[in-house]
């Protein structure tokens, strides 16, 4: 998509031009309609070829704008500058032809110079007030001025007047200017207040917009200052704990044969878990350390999603094998979607296993859920246990918390932090019917990365 393509400030200008060709046809309908009303409502002899010409100009701008919106070519400011200078000309042009600066609607010169302040930098809008204001100057002396609206008793021969009716007469043709001008000066207000209205709430909704996108940053950026904290932390244990380890190790495989399995078959096997667990504790660490540093793309495989789940719940077998595991996927799924299979996100989804695991009654289970499309992997990991303290949802993952089991109460936050790292979404919640539930949500690898990596691969 084009937003993949264009860095966040183009996409902004383009934005901008967007709202102009929006905004274009808006005065298009309007000038429209007006001049209609005024041929065929009012009866006003207003020059028809030469304001439909004009508005037929104004149309083929837009049609420019329509289709330079759909290319993938840079819109500077400059270029949309130009194009509201050639809206102030079109509308000096339509103004020159009804009645030029005292057309009750000359007040529209307000508009491009309210859209050139909005969407463009202070120096645009001081050279769009010296347009406007020279234009408007210009239209005072230079116009064509709106036809006479004469009571129709003026078309009676003069000698049948008396001076008394030709005084009735002119107040009648003066009061006829007068309502047409107040309804202008109606029209404009609200046409100009509507507009201005729609321009204050859109962008205080941008910069609200904007604020949110800044709050979010500064969270993001606490919270991986935590993780890099956590992570030097971690790297610091996993050299210092190195030699220890490796002397228990060594202890262990001494006393396995001091201790035969034939004579000591309790504590060979009690030696053998111990065993076990320290090599866990090996691989964790080495794996630490192999991993400190790289990026995303050099820590994880593409892979299938289905077998990347496969994967995922294999690995979490390996260290809950008594858990019951009840496994729920939707028949209608992207078989071809792929995922980009990163150490650190399969951590963190065993680490949820974990959590429902250990929270659940060995004889009810846990639900596994999973649901994906072309662009996101949907799981949902469900316990049958007390559910989470209504306290906890609300800060769940933001920081770490004090665990009430041996664990130091950092894994939850280091999971949250990393999927929201690669842009996803995880979500606490109790139900109703008992339990808790945690719900993922993952961005996928999009075709077009899969087709390119398969070209240049």
């Amino acid at each position: 998509m084009l937003s993949h393509i264009l860095p966040k400030t183009q996409i902004s200008i383009r934005e901008n031009l967007k709202w102009l060709y929006i905004l274009r046809n808006l005065m298009l309908f309007a000038v429209t309609v007006t001049v209609f009303i005024a041929i065929n409502g009012l009866g006003i002899n207003l020059p028809q070829n030469q304001l439909w010409l004009a508005i037929f100009a104004i149309s083929i701008l837009n049609l420019y704008t329509w289709l330079r919106l759909r290319t993938e070519e840079e819109v500077t400011e400059h270029e949309i500058f130009s194009q509201i200078c050639m809206d102030v000309l079109a509308l000096a042009y339509l103004l020159y032809l009804t009645g030029g600066a005292s057309n009750p609607i000359i007040w529209v010169f307000l508009l491009p110079l309210i859209v050139t302040a909005i969407m463009l930098p202070q120096a645009y809008a001081w050279n769009m007030v010296i347009i406007t204001s020279c234009v408007y100057t210009v239209l005072i002396p230079y116009n064509v001025p709106l036809p006479a609206i004469e009571p129709h008793m003026m078309y009676q021969p003069m000698t049948e007047l008396t001076p008394e009716m030709v005084m009735k007469m002119h107040m009648i043709n003066d009061r006829r200017y007068f309502n047409l001008h107040v309804f202008g000066m109606w029209f404009g207000f609200v046409f100009s207040a509507g507009l201005v209205a729609f321009f204050v709430v859109e962008l205080s909704k941008t910069l609200k917009d904007r604020e949110r996108h800044l709050a979010e940053a500064r969270e993001s950026a606490l919270r991986d200052e935590r993780v890099v904290s956590l992570g030097t932390l971690a790297a610091s244990a996993a050299h210092d704990m190195g030699t220890p380890l490796g002397t228990i190790a060594i202890l262990a495989h001494e006393m396995a044969e001091d201790l035969p399995e034939h004579r000591f078959p309790d504590l060979y096997q009690k030696l053998m878990i111990v065993q076990q667990q320290i090599d866990r504790c090996k691989q964790a660490l080495s794996v630490m350390s192999a991993s400190a540093g790289e990026m995303r793309a050099e820590s994880g495989q593409v892979m299938a999603v289905s077998d990347y789940i496969d994967s995922v719940l294999n690995q979490w077998r390996t260290h809950k094998s008594t858990t019951k595991l009840k496994l729920f996927i939707n028949a209608n799924v992207d078989i071809s979607a792929q995922i980009i299979a990163e150490r650190t996100i399969t951590h963190s989804i065993i680490n949820i296993l974990n959590n429902a695991a250990e929270a659940t009654p060995a004889d009810l289970g846990i639900e596994f859920h999973a649901d994906w499309n072309e662009t996101a992997l949907n799981l949902k990991i469900r316990d049958f246990g007390p559910g989470l303290p209504a306290a906890f949802i609300d800060f769940a993952g933001h920081e770490p918390v004090k665990s009430n089991k041996q664990g130091m109460g950092v894994g939850l936050f280091l999971t949250y932090t990393t999927i929201k790292r690669i842009g996803g979404r995880i979500e606490f919640s109790n139900l109703e019917s008992g339990g808790a539930s945690v719900e993922i949500s993952l961005p996928l690898l999009a075709k077009e990365s899969v087709d390119d990596s398969v070209a240049y691969g």
